[in-house]
Formats: structure tokens, sequence, C-alpha cells
């Protein structure tokens, strides 16, 4: 028998083969091509998207961006690696008609179109969203750390710096010392010449790190890099690095990405409505429902997105089954029309009328609207504690005067029926004399309130009974823990941080600037989508929706 041969090299054919009959039908590189193709690059936010009439000719935009959507497809990001490819690859000579940029021709492309690569990938979110494939029933939020193009040791903030002032002062006066110790035993161990060059280089390194501490202090920042100075120095799974912090949000039905942003944020407090605004956005939906983690634990984001049509199920953190808001009641007439709007404006006044929006109905926020009603105390205890009305203990915060102070944050940031109208939590004023304070409760406690003795009069130095500053009515907004929805959480997080950092091998980024990060992260996100929706449902039916 004997072996299978190939083609002889020095062979010659009579008729060319044509490169297409090398590329399959089902090749991901045809979708890549028709999506390019579909595209309007002009309205997308690219340069050079029509040529010049006089000079020499440029390379279309399209073939520089197929190049670039299958190198990340296909796990190469840098510039001089995709030039050879297009010298080797029987794929990348169907995209580009054997054409071979020089690589940095390649690089100004992703640099030069830094805004409008975000667009290419938002423009795929459309063509998943028009062939159904985003089911948008419940989308999770995360933040990954991608480190940036900067060391730790070009990294400074305040404190580093003043250290690195003090140690050459220390070092200036240990090489001036020496100059009189040698000048009065008469040995010279270091020539005058070298120790003047020695106190130069140090008196200059100190100049740069005064300008460095005054760039600090006028611009109002915390740390300053000197390489990329948009990145910060973060804290991640393996120790400080400069990174940035890129958020994403993740289909539950389908886990293909929706939408992201890239932060220098050190944590993420704070973004849960910004990003979840931006993908309501780019999904075209009026509501929306997140899940997050403990990470995104910040009580006024989250009321703010409750205020804003989203439904944020964050992991808690400080509180045990729910998270209970207080809210000044606005009397207001709700018509249906209001109730069933979408609008942030009516969602807010159905929410301070103590009425819950349709859109919130069959999800975890509840809303009660609540009135003063029965008389509970509080009771001091012999060992210094006070027990409030449903049983919950406060201790000594502070001293006014004779009298003790008592509170507890913890304990009024989850009483489903509290004694005051204050957002903030209650303190309790007892003198040298006091046993009990008595107050009036809101709502209908569901447990037993402590009993008021009988014949105690109000104390005028702390709660009274008739005062009228405290509100008739308020308004308690839940937002319970959905246990099974915050489980899903790692599962549609997770998969694609991980892809795209390990995979396709994005852990770092090899551009600097927020702006060209976000261009950098957008092709690869939009290689992770492209794969998604080819497994989907397939190329040809991707190739028919465009």
């Amino acid at each position: 028998m004997k072996y299978i041969k190939g083609q002889e090299k020095s062979q010659l054919t009579l008729f060319p083969d044509c490169v297409e009959y090398y590329v399959g039908e089902d090749n991901p590189v045809r979708v890549i091509d028709a999506f390019v193709d579909s595209l309007d690059l002009t309205v997308a936010g690219f340069i050079r998207t029509i040529p010049k009439e006089t000079g020499r000719p440029s390379y279309d935009p399209k073939d520089l961006l197929k190049l670039y959507v299958y190198g990340y497809f296909n796990k190469i990001r840098s510039s001089r690696k995709l030039m050879a490819e297009c010298t080797r690859n029987i794929e990348l000579f169907y995209l580009l008609g054997k054409l071979t940029p020089d690589f940095r021709t390649i690089a100004d492309f992703r640099k030069d179109n830094a805004k409008a690569l975000k667009n290419v990938f938002r423009a795929f979110v459309k063509l998943c969203m028009n062939l159904g494939l985003y089911q948008k029933e419940l989308l999770s939020i995360d933040g990954s750390k991608f480190r940036a193009v900067n060391s730790k040791d070009n990294t400074y903030n305040a404190g580093i710096l003043e250290k690195k002032l003090k140690r050459i002062d220390e070092h200036i006066k240990e090489y001036l010392s020496q100059m009189d110790y040698e000048d009065k035993s008469e040995k010279n161990v270091l020539t005058p010449e070298q120790v003047k060059a020695a106190i130069q280089e140090l008196t200059q390194r100190k100049e740069k790190y005064q300008e460095y501490l005054k760039e600090l202090l006028e611009g109002g920042e915390t740390q300053l890099l000197l390489t990329d100075p948009e990145a910060r120095r973060m804290h991640s799974k393996d120790g400080f690095h400069c990174c940035y912090n890129v958020q994403t949000a993740v289909d539950k039905g389908s886990h293909l990405i929706a939408e992201y942003e890239v932060t220098n944020r050190n944590t993420d407090q704070g973004l849960l409505k910004e990003v979840s605004q931006s993908t309501k956005e780019v999904l075209e939906i009026n509501t929306i429902e997140v899940v997050a983690d403990k990470g995104y634990e910040s009580r006024e984001d989250i009321l703010n997105c409750v205020m804003n049509g989203i439904v944020p199920n964050v992991a808690l953190k400080y509180d045990k089954h729910e998270r209970l808001y207080t809210i000044d009641y606005v009397e207001a007439e709700i018509r249906d029309e209001e109730r069933n709007s979408t609008k942030p404006e009516d969602i807010q006044k159905c929410i301070a009328a103590g009425v819950l929006p349709a859109c919130y109905e069959s999800t975890a926020i509840e809303v009660e609207l609540q009135e003063q009603s029965c008389l509970s105390c509080f009771t001091l205890n012999e060992d210094g504690t006070v027990t409030c009305p449903v049983g919950r203990i406060l201790t000594k915060t502070k001293m006014r005067g004779k009298n003790t102070i008592y509170g507890s944050k913890d304990a009024c940031r989850q009483c489903p029926n509290k004694c005051t109208d204050s957002k903030s939590h209650k303190t309790v004023s007892f003198g040298p004399e006091t046993k009990y304070v008595p107050v009036r409760m809101y709502g209908s406690p569901s447990v037993k309130l402590n009993p008021i003795p009988e014949n105690i009069l109000p104390n005028p130095f702390n709660h009274t009974l008739d005062r009228k500053d405290h509100a008739p009515r308020k308004v308690v907004l839940r937002i319970k823990e959905d246990i099974s929805k915050i489980k899903e959480r790692m599962c549609l997080s997770e998969h694609p941080f991980g892809t795209v950092k390990w995979y396709h091998g994005a852990h770092y980024l090899l551009c600097k600037g927020k702006e060209k990060a976000t261009a950098e992260l957008g092709l690869s996100f939009l290689a992770y989508n492209m794969k998604r929706a080819i497994n989907m449902v397939g190329v040809k039916k991707l190739i028919e929706a465009m």
C-alpha cells in the first residue's frame, strides 16, 4: 500500500483555483464578510469611508474591519501577527482579496476609529435582536478587571511620592556628611566629582517627584499613572495591578452580551444604574430586571434604579431578607394611565403616593403606605441597653449632657414598622430617671409590641405623642431577596468574562486610554457574541438576516 500523496510543489495548474472554493458554506468567515458588508461605516463614525480623488489610494475601512473582527474571532489581536496572517491564511485571502496591509496601517485603524468600533458591537446586538435571540427577561450585570498598559512601578500616589522625597533628602544628607568626613579625615572613598554627580541626579529626581505631587494635588486625583493616565491601580484576585473595571450586561436566555462599559472605578458601587440604563436603551425596552452581586451594594444607586424603571436584584450585604426604604408620602390621585406608564416621572409619582406601578407587579418590589397607628415604648434594660417597640436591642452611642443617647443602624434599617418618618436610623434619649419612652408606631406591626406602663407621661425632652413635625403617613419601599435569581448570576456573568479573558487571551489590554480600551474590548465582545450566535442559529440564518 502506498501513502496518499499531495500535489507536487513544482506542478503548475493551467486554470488557477478560485479562493472561494477553499471556504465552505458553513465557515464563520462568511458571517464576518456579510456582517461588515451590511454596515454603513459612515453612519457608524469611521474615518476615510469616502476615498479621495487624488493621492495614493488607501485601504477600504471595511477590509481593515474584517481583518480585525477575524483576528479577534481567532484569538489574534496583535497588528504584526495579523499582517503575517494576511500573507499565508487562506480565509484572509477570501476576506481581503489577498491584500496585505502593513502592521502600522492595521494598528492605526483601531486607534483612529476607537469610538466607531463600539458602534459595530451594538450593530451586531441589533442584528441578534432582530433574530429574537435576546429574551430581555433578566440581565446579569457584573464587573471584571482587565490589565492596562501600565506597570505598578510607574504608578504613584501622594503617600508614595512623599516617602520617595523623604528618602532622597536623607540620601543627599548622607552624601553631604560623607564629603565633610572625607575633608576632615583626608580619606577619599568617592571623588568630589562623583559626589556632585550623585547629588545632581538625586536633585533631578526630587524635582520630578515634586512635579508629580503638584500635578496630583492640583488635579484632585488620588493616583498618577505615567504610561496610561486613565487607568487606575486596583485590587484584583492576584494582588494590586493597573487595570480598567469593565462592566457587562449578559442576557439570561441567550448568554449574549447586551452592553458593556469601561470604567476606571476601583469598585462596582454606584455603577448599577448607569449600566442598566445604557442596556435599556440598547435593547429598546422601557423596563429591565437585573441581577448583581454584593459589590453593587449602594442604597442610593439601588433606589435610583427603582425610580427609573429598573428592578435591581442585588445580593444582600447588610440586610437579612429584604431591603427597606422610607419615602416621603406625596398625596396624589393615581390614574390607570399613570400606573401603567413606564416613564420615570410616573413611576416616581406612583411610589411616592404609595401605589405599586404596574411594571413592578410580580417582581421583588413592594410598596406599602403606612399611617401612624398604635402606641408602644422604648424600655431601658438593667444591662444598660434599650429594647425598641418591636423587640430589637439599641446600644449607647453618646452622652448629651446628663441624657444618654441610644441607637442602632442595623436594627432600624431592617425594621418593617418604624417609629419615625426619618430616612436615617432612630435615636432615643433617656434621662437619669427615665425608664420608658413612649412612641407612636407606623403601619400594623406583625410582632407583639412593648406594652406601655400605666400612668407614664411623655418626657418633654424625648418623644412626645403630639409632635406636629411627624408625618401622619409615609411610604415603605421593599425589595425582597430573590435567591434563585441571585444564584443564576454567576452562571451568566462569569462565563463571558472567562471566555474573553482566557480563551481569547484578552486578560490584558494592548491599547492605552479608556476610549481605545473600549474599542479593543468591543472587538473581543463582538467576537464572543458572534461565536455564540453562530452556535445558536447557524451561519446561513445569520447571513440571511443581514
